[in-house]
């Protein structure tokens, strides 16, 4: 594959990865809109989402990234080298080894169900008898979801080898709707855990709606041909080699979200909701701008490490950065900007008042802050992942991430002794520890692949920040301008100024990429004209 046709591979796959994530976002705020309007930022939903977190650990232990980082690679070396029956008899055993495992592990944390909530997630909620047996109820109804979810990342896993992107892509999609079912059509018989059991029929379509496009690749008579876990194949105990590391660094990750939610626990009701509200908001952008690229350019990345072709993914990264720089930038200024009447038109009806506003408003400013270290981090760590090493990027993560609990304790104290809420130091210790673990990454790739071509990355970000600037200043006006303004005028006005701002310099900066974006939808639009 040369160096120019795997960029504009990657760039295919990007948007309509993008395309496929935005759809799932929307559906993603719908959910909100729904869940915040029925319960508010209650001591009920602090409930639900502090077990939610539990199911969602697992799920990320062992299928989620711990499954993209070392099945992926291997899968796709083996299609690439053209060794197919090899490739699904790893798929076949790795599937076996995540529904067993799953399994026990979900058993074993239902049976000691209490004792996690008590002494492990979520002490605050522990002293109230009511928040704790349901806490134990909502987490042990959830644990289902992530069995199924482990199956689905690996179908994902399985349909990203095969450059097919979009129905993988949709799939979180199909989660929130089945969240939404639980809220809409559960919870008004069934309360809080109507929305318990919305997260299992969500998880159960992740994984539903993938089977058809699996069915068209899979060789089924290797995968059904008996059940076996593979420890004596070579590829099975090489993708279990680099789950180890990886494995340490998503329990790293996540111990660090648990301790958030255990000291938000111990805050004002309300504050577990309003992180969840102000890092999902936060996500939200991120997952369209990063994610997607990531997802997109990882069995490129791979293939290319397969075949030995290190000028071509020095190239393919610097441009994957690049692009996502150039996105990143701008959507962290303005969602800090926007961030209150985005909030208010986002959530404030029904239980979500004012007060609720104000918490989800402040998590959201710290946590925006970080996105670009968020989105730069994404990427790099497929890179890692693609070279089939993912002790480096553990190993820089579970520093920064032992440096995110140091700062959290710090930033806690310094906000109450401002007087400011101090949730919102939780947020900004993940966003200054997010940063600082990106910049090692970039500097550690940057020495393996004798360069990341960072003249040609700066040329982009110069143009970038120029253009940001410019829209900061005209969002700000515009807000103040219209103070006394409806959410429902400010957001859409801000948006719609900010961004045609931000693209007109862009423009008259000529960034190519830019050009090429327009160019290619101009060219689209003449290909279906009729001819004159």
């Amino acid at each position: 594959m040369t160096e120019s046709t795997a960029n504009k591979q990657i760039a295919r796959a990007t948007g309509t990865v993008m395309v496929a994530i935005f759809v799932g976002q929307v559906i993603g705020l719908l959910r909100g809109i729904v869940v915040a309007r029925t319960f508010g930022a209650s001591p009920e939903l602090d409930a639900f989402f502090a077990a939610n977190r539990v199911s969602e650990t697992l799920f990320l232990l062992v299928a989620g990234g711990a499954l993209g980082s070392a099945f992926i690679p291997t899968f796709t070396g083996l299609l690439a080298r053209d060794e197919k029956d090899s490739a699904w008899r790893l798929a076949a055993a790795i599937a076996n080894a995540v529904t067993l495992t799953l399994s026990l592990l979900a058993l074993l944390v239902a049976l000691f169900a209490p004792q996690v909530v008590r002494y492990a997630l979520a002490p605050g909620l522990s002293t109230d008898p009511h928040l704790f047996s349901l806490t134990i109820s909502l987490l042990r109804i959830q644990l289902i979801a992530a069995v199924l979810f482990g199956l689905g990342g690996l179908v994902v896993g399985i349909l990203n080898a095969h450059q097919i992107f979009l129905v993988p892509a949709l799939t979180p999609a199909l989660y929130q709707l089945g969240i939404i079912f639980g809220a809409i059509v559960l919870s008004p018989s069934m309360g809080i855990y109507g929305l318990a059991w919305g997260v299992v029929i969500g998880a159960a379509l992740y994984l539903v709606v993938q089977i058809p496009s699996l069915l068209k690749i899979a060789n089924w008579s290797l995968i059904t041909d008996h059940f076996s876990l593979g420890l004596h194949d070579s590829n099975v105990r090489q993708v279990l080699t680099l789950m180890g590391p990886r494995l340490l660094g998503v329990a790293v990750v996540q111990l660090n979200f648990w301790v958030n939610t255990w000291l938000a626990s111990q805050m004002a009701s309300g504050s577990v909701s309003g992180l969840y509200y102000g890092f999902s908001l936060m996500l939200m952008a991120q997952a369209v701008i990063a994610q997607s690229a990531a997802i997109a350019v990882m069995p490129t990345f791979s293939a290319q490490h397969a075949l030995g072709q290190q000028d071509e993914m020095r190239s393919s990264l610097a441009a994957t950065l690049r692009s996502v720089i150039l996105l990143a930038l701008p959507a962290s200024v303005g969602l800090i900007l926007l961030r209150q009447p985005l909030i208010s038109l986002l959530y404030q009806r029904g239980e979500f008042d004012e007060r609720a506003v104000q918490i989800v408003a402040w998590a959201l400013l710290w946590y925006a802050a970080g996105m670009i270290g968020h989105s730069i981090m994404e990427i790099l760590t497929r890179a890692f992942y693609a070279q089939h090493d993912t002790k480096t990027p553990v190993v820089i993560g579970t520093i920064a991430m032992g440096l995110n609990v140091v700062f959290s304790l710090a930033f806690i104290k310094l906000f109450e002794f401002i007087g400011w809420m101090p949730h919102g130091g939780l947020a900004l210790a993940n966003s200054l520890a997010t940063a600082l673990e990106a910049v090692t990454l970039f500097i550690v790739m940057r020495k393996r692949l004798n360069g990341i071509e960072g003249k040609h990355i700066l040329r982009g970000a110069i143009p970038s920040a120029a253009a940001t600037i410019a829209m900061s200043a005209l969002i700000y006006g515009w807000l103040n301008l219209g103070q006394n303004f409806s959410a429902w005028i400010l957001v859409p006005a801000g948006v719609v100024i900010g961004g045609g701002v931000y693209f007109a310099v862009l423009w008259i900066l000529r960034v190519p990429e830019l050009q090429y974006l327009v160019n290619g939808v101009l060219r689209r639009i003449t290909k279906r004209l009729p001819n004159s």
